[in-house]
């Protein structure tokens, strides 16, 4: 078993996906940059009024549940069900999953809606399949090893890949198939929503292929690929993120196949 991630790069930055993320506050301008610097196109639409209509133009969906209302949980609600019907994959972010019993319950409620990809910290993971987690508000602080049961069971019972990212990345499909990527670099956690800004980049993949499974293991490959080189230039954060942005939109497809760390099973 192989992927060829640099194929899957290149196959994005091709079709350029339409991106809808209802996402949180603190999240919005890092996504949007984020995307656009890996190739894809972002929007964010939350209305209510106007997910079913917009659902029908975009390659993808993401949900994030940083900064829960009720009005935008309705319109997260609505949003799935209109690419499910529209056979759109979608992306779940259940930040902050096992912190409160309203943000855990919702986490659940839009997992039960059959999520092609679920993504999340070893905490949030553990959470929304109920185990005991020992996250810190919306910081993870189980090991992603940990969360190994809580995916596998996930995978079969939502029909969703679970991703599980760290300092070493886990994904688990369905069908059993696993990867650990261990690409990236520690400054990463330390930019405020370049995690939540991850899962734009995991949509933007699923959008192009017909596997998940292989689209969310290159896009965590692309993703700490990108890292690694913005690291090359600095340690600081700051400068990180800029350098960051620049890595994102000077990656190319061979680059990233002779770079990513990927280990299948």
């Amino acid at each position: 078993m192989s992927i060829d991630h640099g194929a899957a790069l290149a196959r994005m930055r091709e079709r350029a996906p339409l991106v809808q993320n209802i996402t949180n506050f603190v999240a919005m301008t890092t996504m949007a940059n984020v995307l656009l610097a890996a190739g894809a196109s972002p929007a964010m639409v939350h209305a209510r009024e106007e997910v079913e209509e917009f659902g029908k133009l975009i390659g993808a969906l993401t949900l994030n549940i940083g900064t829960l209302t009720p009005v935008w949980v309705e319109s997260m609600m609505l949003a799935a069900r209109t690419a499910n019907a529209n056979g759109r994959p979608w992306v779940l972010d259940p930040v902050g999953a096992g912190a409160t019993s309203y943000r855990t319950g919702v986490a659940r409620d839009l997992a039960a809606l059959k999520p092609t990809i679920i993504r999340g910290n070893a905490s949030e993971i553990m959470a929304l399949a109920g185990e005991a987690a020992s996250a810190k508000g919306v910081d993870a602080g189980d090991a992603v090893s940990a969360a190994e049961g809580a995916a596998r069971r996930l995978a079969p019972a939502t029909q969703a890949v679970i991703a599980v990212t760290g300092p070493v990345d886990l994904v688990i499909a369905p069908d059993g198939r696993r990867a650990e990527i261990a690409n990236g670099h520690p400054l990463m956690p330390r930019i405020t929503a370049l995690g939540c800004a991850l899962t734009g980049i995991v949509a933007a993949f699923a959008a192009t292929t017909d596997d998940p499974f292989e689209a969310t293991v290159s896009a965590l490959a692309y993703y700490g690929i990108a890292g690694e080189r913005a690291a090359l230039t600095t340690r600081h954060p700051g400068t990180f993120y800029v350098a960051f942005l620049d890595a994102l939109h000077a990656l190319d497809p061979e680059t990233v196949d002779a770079a990513a760390t990927v280990t299948l099973s």
